[in-house]
């Protein structure tokens, strides 16, 4: 009898053992629940991201040796992340040898730990000595160990079992904001942190307990800006873009003559879209006719208390400046942060390197105590990554996979699946380097927020990575999943959480594992439960019937779309098959995605006739929808401007670029018509929505008059 060779693209069983040892998936179960074997080439290319060769059978071979051998050449695990006060470490240390093993407080205390003498395995002259260390405060420490002529310490992390909510809060209701689409008499073309201000006052005026914005994360200030807020250069900094150049204190201090050569750089307003390019310009010409005038005081303490991090965004600032983006385009001697040159450079120009740390200090004060007298207050987006090319690309760059970018896996929506372009962090490394790269970019967002949106928070657990090869005709299918530690991730936002009094929800939409909804409520955090998400899929009937509000989660935010999907007045006009149609994004003939459309919107509308929701609203479907979140259990609900005013288009349309006027458009009516900010807050619908949220909270039921 014979036996068949495998496929040639075929995982053989010792490169699956590999794989496996690595978090690298060789099959995964898709959208359907159908399990889908991966290709051999995107392992392989998954594992090369990690430095692990498995491009022959001898190398298969050899890796999987070292890849067993390695945690016998370490005394300490690379870091240790504790979830509670307790833990245990395991040790590799000589049999004979005597170890010493101590603990660096974050509090600079030393506690020195006991080792027994068990062993739990051996290998030739090692043993391993799994040691419980005693209860620790949560905190950041190190741990260090002595035996055999040999020292190592690694990062010890000590995290909450369970980040609590806020105690005062039961539930609360707010608005989701895109900052830049919100543009008031004041602003300069773009919606700014005054214009935040005023929302967050107007709002908390009006009970609200939470405003959730767009990513705040700092763009590469060099023209053309990128629009999206979700591929930004820095997740640890903050966007310039938005400041109000009169709210800074230099400008009260300038004489008149700058004041008006200020004023006379204000950029006109396209009315139709949101122009970042003209607006950016004007403010930073304005921000260098202010820095001459630069509290020399405050600058150096704010440069003192954000140290190396700071720096070396504020060198690739100018750095960008001479030599634009991306980073790898520059000369090679300025592509590593630590390298000589780019040392060089920024004390070549000291002065413009201050200059770019005092526009982010002016950027702290302007987001400083928003949001204080509210039960959450402002809510941050933590985006997926960010831009290969930027700034925390070049900084961290030892910490992420460069040749690799992370997208999603074919779907019913994305048939070809999707590639985001952003590179992903290499769970080794982060591993290696003791978690400090992500703690840094988590407490980055939580400065001066009362919560933070993990966007994609599958994330924290898995990611689909997709290789990136020169002349490779590979797309997003080609990818693979790659692990990630999610008891040492959630535990680290669990920490830097719990220190700013912040709670966190986590975008759970999409192709999610069960075990992502079971950790995340585990650890404390809130899940995502979207309107048009919300289905009983146990009902045999396709597509499934909305589910009732009275059944979804409680710990969760509510809301009834996203900035990826249709607006609530869009999904009633079909206005997301007219725009794919019109583009030529659907897969299936338009009669049969509309149909569809139109079978969706009557299942909602019979969930909002039977919860009696619709009679409540007056009739009105755009406010039973909403009527549907209040009368869920979920803790936190929110709405849309856009939605209060009838806005049909979607802020962004996924798989376009610049087909469709993306993070460009401003807030406006059903008819079309953009709305300043002060018109907008006064608008019969928001005051419509705002009674529906604020009464219907307080009374436990949705209230319309």
């Amino acid at each position: 009898m014979t036996t068949s060779p495998p496929a040639p693209d075929a995982v053989e069983p010792a490169l699956a053992e590999l794989a496996e040892a690595c978090g690298v998936a060789t099959s995964y179960a898709d959208w359907a629940d159908r399990q889908v074997p991966v290709r051999r080439a995107a392992v392989v290319a998954a594992l090369a991201a990690l430095d692990v060769d498995a491009s022959t059978p001898e190398a298969v071979r050899a890796s999987l040796a070292e890849r067993q051998e390695a945690p016998w050449r370490r005394l300490l695990p690379p870091a240790v992340v504790l979830r509670g006060a307790r833990g245990t470490v395991d040790l590799h240390v000589p049999e004979d040898a005597a170890v010493e093993l101590v603990v660096d407080l974050e509090d600079g205390e030393q506690l020195p730990v006991p080792v027994p003498g068990v062993v739990a395995e051996r290998r030739g002259e090692l043993v391993r000595r799994p040691v419980d260390l005693p209860p620790l405060p949560e905190g950041w420490h190190r741990l260090r160990a002595r035996a055999g002529g040999r020292e190592q310490e690694c990062a010890l992390v000590v995290t909450p079992s369970r980040l609590p909510l806020p105690a005062d809060l039961d539930r609360a209701w707010g608005w989701m904001v895109q900052l830049y689409s919100l543009r008031s008499r004041g602003s300069w073309a773009v919606g700014d942190y005054a214009d935040l201000r005023t929302v967050v006052e107007r709002s908390g005026a009006d009970g609200a307990g939470l405003v959730l914005l767009n990513p705040l994360h700092a763009e590469t200030p060099v023209p053309p800006l990128n629009p999206s807020p979700y591929s930004p250069s820095s997740r640890r900094f903050r966007s310039p873009l938005y400041l109000r150049v009169e709210d800074v204190p230099e400008h009260a201090a300038a004489p008149q003559d700058v004041r008006d050569a200020v004023a006379a750089l204000r950029p006109p307003t396209d009315p139709e879209r949101v122009e970042r390019d003209p607006a950016w310009t004007a403010k930073l010409a304005a921000l260098e006719l202010l820095w001459p005038l630069h509290r020399a005081e405050d600058l150096a303490a704010f440069r003192a208390g954000h140290g190396e991090a700071l720096e070396g965004f504020a060198t690739f600032c100018v750095l960008a400046e001479q030599h634009g983006t991306p980073w790898q385009e520059w000369p090679e001697e300025l592509r590593r942060p630590d390298a000589p040159a780019a040392a060089a450079t920024a004390e070549e120009h000291a002065d413009r390197v201050a200059f770019w740390c005092w526009v982010q200090l002016l950027v702290d004060e302007q987001l400083a105590g928003l949001g204080a007298g509210m039960p959450v207050g402002v809510v941050h987006d933590l985006a997926v990554g960010v831009d290969a090319g930027g700034a925390d690309a070049w900084a961290l760059q030892d910490a992420l996979a460069l040749g690799t970018t992370v997208g999603a896996p074919p779907d019913s929506f994305n048939q070809q699946g999707q590639d985001w372009g952003l590179p992903p962090w290499r769970p080794d490394r982060l591993a290696e380097l003791g978690y400090a790269p992500f703690r840094d970019v988590v407490r980055g967002c939580l400065r001066s927020a009362g919560g933070l949106r993990i966007d994609h928070v599958m994330g924290l657990f898995r990611l689909w990575w997709v290789p990136q090869e020169a002349g490779s005709s590979r797309g997003p299918a080609d990818g693979t999943y790659v692990s990630y530690d999610s008891d040492a991730l959630l535990g680290i936002l669990a920490l830097e959480a719990s220190r700013a009094g912040a709670v966190v929800v986590g975008e759970d939409l999409g192709t999610v594992e069960p075990r992502v909804y079971e950790d995340l409520s585990a650890t404390g955090m809130l899940g995502s439960a979207v309107l048009w998400f919300e289905r009983d899929e146990d009902a045999e009937q396709e597509p499934a019937p909305f589910l009732p509000p009275a059944r979804w989660r409680e710990l969760a935010l509510a809301t009834v779309t996203t900035h990826d999907l249709p607006t609530a007045a869009g999904f009633l006009a079909e206005e997301h098959v007219r725009v794919r149609d019109e583009l030529g994004q659907l897969g299936v003939p338009v009669e049969e995605e509309r149909a569809r459309a139109q079978q969706e919107r009557e299942l909602l509308l019979e969930m909002l006739t039977s919860t009696g929701l619709l009679a409540a609203a007056g009739g009105d479907p755009v406010l039973a929808m909403h009527g549907a979140l209040v009368a869920s259990p979920c803790r936190l609900v929110l709405a849309a401007f856009g939605d209060a005013v009838g806005d049909v288009r979607q802020p962004n349309l996924p798989g376009t670029v610049d087909e469709y006027p993306n993070w460009r458009l401003p807030v406006a009516d059903g008819d079309g018509r953009p709305l300043l900010l002060e018109e907008l807050l006064d608008s019969g619908g928001v005051r419509r929505l705002t009674q529906l949220m604020a009464e219907g909270l307080r009374s436990g039921a949705p209230s319309v008059r």
